[in-house]
């Protein structure tokens, strides 16, 4: 089994910074692929980054340029920089973990969500 629990989020002003980390605990042989998803009231849950295993990064256009996603394999953790924040990027955001247990099976895992609000 793998918890992640995840931190970061806030209210931010247009313009600002944050950044978010996902910590992965648990029994597990290793982290494959980490993603952010971000899901607002009425619309369904969206990637916004995603990196795999070998360091391969994927973002939403919309968010392109602004977000760097990345990963510390010796913490289990993974970040969202994100920077330039917009209000269309305020939601609820979900990171995801696929990983492999120690019986070889992959699972994947969710965080409880972290809220970002961009506002002035």
């Amino acid at each position: 089994q793998v918890q992640l629990v995840e931190s970061g989020g806030g209210l931010v002003q247009p313009g600002g910074s944050l950044r978010l980390s996902c910590a992965a605990s648990g029994s597990f042989f290793k982290i494959n692929a980490w993603v952010w998803y971000r899901q607002t009231p009425g619309k369904e849950r969206e990637l916004a980054a995603s990196i795999t295993s070998g360091g391969s990064t994927n973002y939403a256009d919309s968010v392109k340029g602004r977000f760097v996603i990345f990963r510390d394999n010796a913490k289990n953790t993974v970040y969202l920089h994100m920077n330039g924040l917009k209000p269309e990027d305020t939601a609820v955001y979900y990171c995801k973990a696929d990983a492999t247990g120690w019986d070889t099976l992959v699972s994947e895992y969710w965080g409880q969500g972290t809220q970002v609000t961009v506002s002035s």
